[in-house]
């Protein structure tokens, strides 16, 4: 009696039957096993990706989100106990009120970068950085997912802020679509620069560099505690070129109505070093600096 063909055995049959000439068998051989066609895009490999970013901080919600709340939250008190009474109103607008709108865009920043650098510099530490090379993820989808999960912590942190200190400082939110703009731009930009950095450090001193030396004073010297209008003619110039000016002068105008620089200029330069910074992200994933060697 004749057994009948199983699948695998017909599997087996044509793959034998396409063998060329040198005794491998032809890519046509297999048609029956099934290779997963993504298309142009891998939506559902980004959608992963952006996941376990996000995962990673939810999981430690008190030290990822909690923390930084608390932080900004001890800023605030300590500014409103030592200056609250000794500061006027600047531009008519309470001093805590013109306080309040730049340590949530600090803390935003600041959030939205560890979130992307730790992410890289962990897995080349732990010596797991192949979990995103191995994927059928291209650098443009691993580009949107680690920096769209800095976005998403800086967001959730910048979220959990003003709910906080609403409860100590009187908002009125000027212009909602100016606040999700640069709570947004900024979390991309920032997320992008942690990126790179995440690219490029070693070890968690090289991130520890680029945090203290360059996040962290930018941010200090951008108007989040005082008015730029009060700096010198030198120091006033220098900045109307800072792009954490523009972040921190937006968002305030977001929930005050009042901005001391260029509210058109600022969005253009912060649209414009997010494209390049996403340019350059693109080109370092798509050679493998630091990734692949």
């Amino acid at each position: 009696m004749e057994q009948a063909d199983s699948p695998q055995n017909t599997v087996l049959a044509a793959a034998s039957d396409a063998k060329s000439e040198s005794g491998a068998p032809a890519a046509s051989a297999y048609p029956a096993l099934g290779v997963r066609q993504f298309g142009r895009f891998n939506w559902l490999g980004l959608w992963t990706l952006y996941k376990k970013e996000v995962r990673r901080f939810t999981k430690v919600w008190m030290q990822t989100l909690m923390a930084p709340i608390v932080t900004t939250l001890l800023f605030l008190a300590i500014f409103s106990l030592a200056l609250a009474g000794l500061r006027p109103d600047i531009n008519g607008v309470p001093f805590i009120n013109f306080l309040a709108p730049g340590l949530i865009m600090m803390s935003i920043v600041q959030n939205a970068f560890a979130n992307s650098s730790s992410s890289l510099l962990v897995a080349k530490v732990q010596g797991n950085v192949v979990d995103f090379l191995m994927p059928p993820l291209s650098p443009l989808e691993l580009n949107i997912g680690i920096t769209f999960g800095g976005l998403t912590r800086g967001l959730f942190v910048g979220i959990g802020t003003f709910t906080a200190m609403s409860f100590f400082v009187d908002f009125t939110v000027h212009s909602f679509f100016a606040a999700l703009f640069y709570a947004c731009i900024a979390s991309l930009l920032l997320g992008q620069i942690g990126l790179l950095g995440g690219i490029w450090a070693d070890k968690f001193d090289h991130l520890a560099t680029i945090s203290n030396f360059i996040i962290t004073p930018l941010a200090f010297l951008s108007g989040t505690f005082y008015s730029v209008t009060q700096l010198p003619e030198f120091a006033y110039n220098v900045t109307q070129y800072n792009p954490f000016f523009y972040m921190i002068d937006g968002f305030r105008y977001a929930l005050t109505g009042h901005a001391e620089g260029s509210l058109l200029f600022g969005a253009g330069m912060l649209i414009g070093l997010t494209l390049i910074g996403s340019a350059m992200c693109q080109f370092v994933l798509a050679r493998g600096w630091r990734l692949k060697s």
